[in-house]
């Protein structure tokens, strides 16, 4: 009796250990065209069925394709280490409309995709002419696959998002330590709320002052 009672405590506590151990998935909303910088010609635009009534794209025929310059950068604050996906919610026409360029540093090399064509960095983005999201992926010359990310801290992290075909549209992104969801409702994917946006406008870091405490020149220079 004694040690069955022993060995349900253990029992137990492993259990619960487990539990507090055992945290609830990462998961970051952002809005696109809360990007810290959007250079042209990557635009911001209005549609009324996008998150919060905006976009952003390099704006342009369906049929053309043909782009190559702009990109949006982000700041994303990540609050633990490991392992990171990205999903977009987009619009992609054609096949001429349905690509971006993306780096995500430090995970990533401090590489201007939009100059080496480096398909590591080449998402193919799902088809449809209606709002959806999609995972973020290498479009590789042997096959289209879900990418993931690793970081070996938390901190700030920088995302570009840089033009590849003029048309394809980005309204949010989702970031979410959930690796292994490969359809939106597996990973729970979300749009931004009011309080993502905020939090997204006055930035993550923050100094005892309530100041940034970081810059954007200066997080540029710490991955190079």
């Amino acid at each position: 009796m004694k040690y069955g009672i022993i060995l349900l405590l253990v029992i137990l506590t492993a259990f619960f250990c487990g539990i507090a151990t055992s945290g609830a998935e990462v998961e970051i909303a952002l809005e696109a065209e809360l990007a810290q910088e959007v250079v042209e010609p990557m635009i911001i635009a209005d549609d009324k069925n996008a998150s919060d009534g905006k976009f952003i794209w390099m704006e342009g025929e369906p049929v053309v394709g043909g782009g190559g310059a702009g990109h949006a950068d982000f700041i994303i604050n990540i609050p633990e280490p490991g392992e990171y996906a990205l999903w977009g919610h987009v619009i992609a026409w054609d096949g001429n409309s349905d690509s971006f360029w993306v780096t995500w540093q430090p995970a990533d090399p401090d590489e201007d995709a939009q100059a080496t064509q480096n398909t590591e960095f080449r998402w193919s983005v799902a088809h449809g002419a209606a709002w959806h999201w999609d995972r973020i992926n290498h479009w590789l010359d042997a096959g289209t696959f879900e990418r993931e990310w690793k970081f070996n801290k938390a901190g700030e992290t920088f995302l570009r998002i840089g033009v590849r075909e003029d048309a394809t549209m980005v309204d949010a992104i989702f970031v979410t330590t959930n690796v292994k969801a490969t359809a939106p409702d597996q990973a729970n994917v979300r749009l931004p709320t009011d309080n993502d946006r905020k939090i997204q406008l006055e930035g993550l870091a923050v100094d005892a002052n309530g100041k940034a405490a970081t810059t954007w020149g200066f997080l540029k220079q710490a991955y190079r």
